[in-house]
């Protein structure tokens, strides 16, 4: 049973912890928005569908919130998985599927190098995500959390982790548990430091990324 402060970052370390947020994702959006425009314009081009999904998340204190990330599924992905029993059994056990019918070309490429995730520097802007931080679950997900979801919910989920620079969906269910415990545990900010370092090398090696 693991049982941690409520507020664990608390005055400096989380005024710390913001300034390393704005200080990434404010240049981040404006040095990538060449890129952003040409992911928008291939995504289009590839399937119809909306360019941006919205994912709704469990944020710091519960408080649900929209994640963005690209569309990379088709629009009728509910329909395709339908016609797969077998894989929606899978999907609802492991959340992640290595072959997934319902991902477009384009949302393939973007997987692989987490390019999807991008757009999600605006909710750090909102301060509704981090950086840095636990990998952002969804309500049906808080449960799996067990006695930890209270310990889950004191820090803003992160666009990466330490589950991420891990091995991604190649961990796990409940290693990745384990990792978001380790990390809200055990947070510095040398931690995010040295996150933010091994994740460039894990993106492009794109290991476990599906």
């Amino acid at each position: 049973f693991v049982t941690i402060n409520k507020a664990r970052l608390t005055g400096f370390d989380r005024a710390l912890k913001l300034v390393l947020d704005y200080a990434i994702a404010v240049p981040a959006l404006i040095v990538l928005s060449p890129l952003l425009l040409v992911i928008a314009i291939a995504i289009k081009l590839d399937s119809p569908g909306p360019i941006f999904h919205r994912r709704r998340v469990v944020g710091i204190n519960g408080d649900p919130f929209d994640a963005f990330k690209f569309r990379t599924m088709y629009t009728n992905g509910d329909e395709i998985l339908e016609a797969h029993p077998e894989l929606k059994a899978k999907l609802e056990h492991d959340h992640k599927l290595k072959e997934d019918p319902r991902i477009t070309r384009v949302g393939n490429f973007l997987r692989k190098f987490s390019l999807d995730e991008l757009p999600q520097f605006a909710n750090v802007v909102r301060r509704e995500m981090s950086v840095i931080g636990p990998r952002m679950i969804t309500p049906a997900e808080v449960e799996k959390y067990h006695q930890w979801d209270i310990n889950l919910m004191t820090v803003r989920p992160g666009i990466s982790g330490l589950w991420q620079v891990s091995g991604r969906s190649d961990v796990s269910y409940e290693e990745r548990v384990q990792l978001d415990m380790y990390y809200i545990r055990n947070w510095t900010i040398w931690l995010d430091l040295q996150i933010i370092i091994q994740t460039i090398p894990a993106v492009l090696k794109s290991k476990g990324a599906y």
